[in-house]
């Protein structure tokens, strides 16, 4: 059965599928036979492709979008260094196979990665866990992405290879510096409000607890769950942000697109959090600090820093619209959404 994330390539985002397949001849076991690629539907930063081989076996290739991006940023090589090693002490994160920084094969670097399959639950709860009427399977969905990150959080760096990744010394600092500067070079016009939460997210910095590795990019739409279970978490996706920091980061990114019932959630909201039997935002607060072992009341900073950086990643994508450096129509929309969202990060303060 196809999958309903697949999409036919969008016509500015292809790639010689040729140039591909004679580059991973010998780095991929075996010789797998004609390539054919289909797109990933969902995301809105790096590309992502499903390569399907004549005899069955299937792949992912991952690509930075299109147009100029931030430095630092969409680093397919970081992300590929992370996943060659992961896996070993973290099963959901698929393991990466090749890098390829040529940029005479596809215009740009890309790396290849084992395809980790399961349902991914975007904005709404698909049929199969029941469209949003099954509230233990809401729980369930709300429960996992808590769990899983609090799982993550416990892993020794250096069990998965990575104990030299990142510096996480000064982490929260450097972070709130790097996404005001992201936001002052993606924004079409001065926002008051940008400027005044810039100024309280750098004057009220909280002490940061011992480091762990860090995602970056925490999101229920960033994994996959099993189709026979919603609590079982069998796949974690993008990993080019992944570093060493300040864990409570991700919590706060997880969060800052946690809308409670009350709340009128964003234009992009990836969660379905307001279904009946979903956790509350406080009480995913309360369930990863009584797992992590941390005051509650020290999270509002980071929720309101994660909404910051929500907006800006919103508007980053919005910005290579305008400017014409992508043709993806689904961008059209995002300025507002940007404005949406740096609103929410001023209301959420506390």
């Amino acid at each position: 059965m196809q999958s309903p994330e697949l999409i036919e390539v969008r016509p500015d985002e292809r790639f010689d599928t040729s140039a591909v397949r004679s580059y991973l001849v010998g780095r991929l076991e075996g010789d797998h036979g004609d390539l054919t690629v289909r797109q990933f539907a969902g995301g809105h930063a790096n590309l992502t492709y499903l390569l399907q081989y004549a005899d069955g076996s299937e792949y992912v290739l991952r690509r930075p979008p299109l147009g100029p991006v931030a430095p630092g940023s969409h680093d397919m090589a970081r992300e590929h260094r992370i996943l060659k090693d992961l896996w070993k002490a973290f099963p959901e994160a698929p393991r990466s196979y090749a890098l390829c920084d040529d940029p005479t094969i596809i215009g740009t670097s890309f790396f290849v990665m084992e395809r980790k399959g399961g349902v991914v639950v975007r904005r709404e709860v698909p049929e199969v866990f029941g469209a949003g009427r099954d509230q233990e399977a809401n729980r369930k969905l709300s429960e996992v992405v808590i769990d899983t990150l609090v799982r993550f959080h416990n892993i020794d760096p250096h069990d998965a290879g990575l104990g030299d990744l990142g510096h996480p010394d000064g982490f929260l600092q450097r972070q709130v510096e790097g996404w005001a500067t992201r936001w002052h070079l993606s924004k079409e016009q001065d926002w008051s409000m940008a400027t005044d939460l810039i100024e309280w997210l750098q004057n009220e910095r909280p002490n940061s607890p011992a480091p762990s590795l860090v995602h970056n990019d925490w999101r229920l739409d960033n994994m996959a769950v099993s189709e026979r279970d919603p609590g079982r978490c069998v796949a974690v996706y993008d990993w080019d942000m992944c570093t060493q920091g300040d864990p409570l980061a991700d919590l706060g990114t997880l969060l800052s697109v946690w809308y409670d019932a009350d709340e009128a959630p964003s234009e992009l909201n990836p969660m379905p959090t307001t279904a009946p039997g979903f956790l509350s935002r406080q009480e995913a607060i309360d369930r990863y600090s009584n797992q992590a072992g941390i005051s509650p009341s020290r999270v509002d900073y980071y929720v309101v820093f994660g909404s910051f950086k929500m907006a800006v990643i919103v508007q980053q994508i919005y910005i290579r619209y305008v400017r014409g450096q992508t043709r993806d129509d689904r961008f059209a929309v995002m300025g507002d959404a940007a404005r949406h969202l740096m609103e929410l990060a001023v209301r959420r303060r506390p």
